[in-house]
């Protein structure tokens, strides 16, 4: 019986959840082991504790033999290899950007000096550039907390991964979805990231048989970004991409926090690390290093 290793909420829960009945479809009997993370017990806002005390608690639950699979959001990792673990992408979940407003409304509709909540700079950078006038509130919790707020009035509206709530059965909430190439979603938003011990033989082919090659290939062109620019995943960095007959065609941008400025590049290739390099490059030629200071 295949552990699979997973934080306890509601949407960790449920995106392992897929993956354990993935594998058992494929043959390969597996069940849920729940990892408590120091992130889970801190009120603070994950930018400040950091998403790698997540990740990092899933891991060492992995290497001590405690699990035999990690499910991580794949935008929640560190970019460096980690040579002790064997690591494979899934199919991919709608990578975009989601609005939950009071009334119904959309971006466009909402009044001026609105409450928008999220803690996200690439958020907040992108929400700035189009609406100056919001009032950016930071945002913590799970899904249903979040939610709250809009439902209690604390805040006018949220923006959410539309992934998370599709996953978590809240794909109908949504006042709006946004255009990946006009409100650009973080790397590999929406993929997840399936590990298990380098060393592992037998778990390696069982996770092995879940492998979605578009979802690879986007995700690592999308991930190069990130790790050429030497950036966190909350820095204000965004990046989508399609694949459409072997060609990847990415978008990547850098955000001033204040809205005052965007640098954006689209590069097109059929390498997934070159056409990340590319586009991280010419970021850093315009200035991408100053935006992220």
């Amino acid at each position: 019986m295949l552990k699979v290793g997973t934080r306890g909420s509601n949407l960790a829960t449920t995106q392992a959840g897929h993956v354990r009945d993935a594998l058992k479809d494929a043959g390969y009997p597996a069940e849920l082991e729940i990892v408590v993370t120091p992130g889970d017990l801190s009120q603070a806002p994950v930018e400040r504790i950091g998403v790698g005390v997540f990740t990092s608690a899933l891991r060492d639950a992995l290497f001590k033999g405690e699990v035999d699979v990690a499910v991580h959001s794949f935008k929640d990792l560190p970019t460096a290899d980690e040579p002790r673990s064997y690591l494979i992408v899934p199919e991919r979940e709608d990578n975009r950007e989601a609005l939950i407003a009071r009334d119904g409304f959309t971006l466009a509709d909402l009044p001026e000096g609105a409450r928008v909540g999220t803690s996200a700079p690439r958020r907040i950078s992108q929400l700035r550039a189009m609406r100056p006038d919001l009032d950016i509130r930071p945002l913590r919790g799970n899904i249903e907390r979040r939610m709250s707020y809009v439902e209690s009035g604390e805040l006018d509206a949220i923006v959410l991964a539309y992934a998370g709530l599709v996953r978590g059965g809240y794909g109908d909430r949504p006042t709006e979805v946004f255009d990946p190439e006009r409100f650009v979603p973080a790397p590999a938003q929406g993929a997840l990231a399936v590990e298990c011990r380098a060393g592992d033989e037998d778990t390696r082919a069982a996770i092995a048989t879940l492998i979605d090659d578009t979802a690879t290939v986007q995700a690592r062109a999308e991930r190069t970004v990130l790790a050429v620019l030497e950036a966190g995943c909350t820095a204000p960095v965004a990046a989508m991409s399609r694949v459409n007959d072997g060609a990847i065609e990415l978008r990547a941008g850098v955000f001033a926090l204040d809205g005052s400025r965007q640098i954006v590049e689209d590069v097109t290739g059929t390498d997934p690390e070159d056409v990340g390099r590319r586009a991280a490059e010419a970021l850093l030629e315009r200035g991408a290093a100053e935006l992220m200071d």
